[in-house]
């Protein structure tokens, strides 16, 4: 919002009639609830789940509408809720945001869309689907708690006590990575280690995992387990697709639709992004590279002001942007740009309004 200001401020220097609409967005992963509530509006609600080692704490997530939700898993299920000692995705559950997701559908919402970055889990979204009446269980039929750990233990599921109101509900993910359920790109070898797994910890649950996916598959097909972004959230991505038969959407593109991004671009003369530092990843699932592609669709000028930029950073103009602003506009130490901030966006800003003036006359 402050960004946003300093916006208003430049452009009406250069364009004293101008109409500048402020459209918070983000990609899905930390603040997405924040700045979806701040574009469109909505409430903020709060209940009572487990973090990630099963201690209760109070998490929130939003009524967009009266019957739309958005829920960031990693209010319940995230690794900032965990010191570094106590990371250990052997004993760390998605249980919370099962109960978020439940809490949500006894509320009435019945388009529910869940954010899984960040998660501090790799128990195989077993926790999650507990907390909605899915029991997992071993060769002599005992119930799973649905940790990490009992991945290496899972011979069945029963799904008779499911909550029955998921049944009339539409579950949409936001999920940007692709990555399979196992193997050398699965859920455990590629994330675990930010986790907490040590060597041995994640060999063991890779095998698991692997276990997991076979009795998905048995059960519900040779697709279970293996569509793209199943590996996401420790496997919670596999988990919200088979039980749920929610939609996988990339974050930025989900953000886009709830902010109702192409409604308010009708009219629009240019868009101003940005990104903290701006390289080749920006065109795959980042607000630059999303807000481009829509504005190009529209035939909409779009321009980012950016703290830095590395390796690859030109290739956000095949996707829609027209321009790249630094902030920086001289040498400097890393801690005096983040120190002059605002200022610094201030004058980019002013160089970038001045030239797309400059543009604006070349056409008369």
């Amino acid at each position: 919002m402050e960004i946003a200001e300093l916006l208003k401020q430049e452009a009406r220097a250069c364009f004293p009639d101008c109409e500048c609409v402020c459209l918070p967005v983000a990609d899905g992963g930390e603040g997405t609830m924040e700045a979806v509530l701040q574009a469109r509006g909505g409430v903020l609600l709060e209940t009572e789940v487990l973090d990630p080692l099963g201690r209760r704490i109070r998490a929130a997530y939003a009524g967009l509408d009266e019957d739309r939700a958005l829920i960031e898993m990693a209010a319940a299920s995230g690794l900032p809720l965990l010191r570094p000692e106590e990371r250990d995705p052997l004993e760390t559950t998605s249980f919370g945001t099962g109960q978020m997701i439940r809490d949500a559908l006894e509320r009435g919402y019945r388009r529910i869309t869940i954010a899984i970055g960040g998660s501090a889990t790799n128990d195989g979204g077993m926790g999650a689907m507990r907390a909605l009446g899915i029991r997992f269980l071993d060769k002599d039929g005992n119930e799973l708690s649905g940790r990490g750990k009992d991945l290496e233990r899972v011979a069945g599921i029963d799904e008779t006590g499911i909550c029955p109101l998921i049944r009339g509900a539409r579950f949409t993910v936001m999920c940007d990575v692709k990555n399979p359920l196992t193997g050398p790109d699965g859920a455990t070898l590629t994330f675990g280690a930010q986790k907490g797994g040590t060597l041995k910890t994640l060999e063991r649950l890779e095998q698991g995992m692997r276990r997991y996916e076979e009795v998905l598959i048995e059960a519900y097909g040779p697709e279970a387990g293996r569509r793209e972004g199943s590996g996401a959230a420790g496997g919670l991505g596999a988990a919200l697709a088979v039980f749920l038969h929610a939609e996988m959407k990339p974050g930025i593109e989900t953000v886009l639709d709830l902010v109702e991004f192409d409604r308010k671009l009708k009219g629009a003369s240019l868009v101003v992004t940005g990104e903290g530092r701006l390289d080749w990843q920006s065109s795959f699932g980042k607000v630059p590279g999303g807000v481009g592609g829509r504005c190009r669709l529209a035939g909409v000028p779009a321009v980012a002001i950016v703290g830095g930029m590395g390796k690859g950073a030109e290739e956000i103009y095949r996707h829609g942007i027209s321009s790249i602003v630094t902030t920086i506009n001289g040498p400097m130490r890393t801690e005096e740009a983040m120190e002059r901030a605002e200022e610094l966006y201030s004058c980019a800003a002013r160089r970038m309004f001045r030239l797309f003036e400059a543009g604006t006359s070349l056409r008369k």
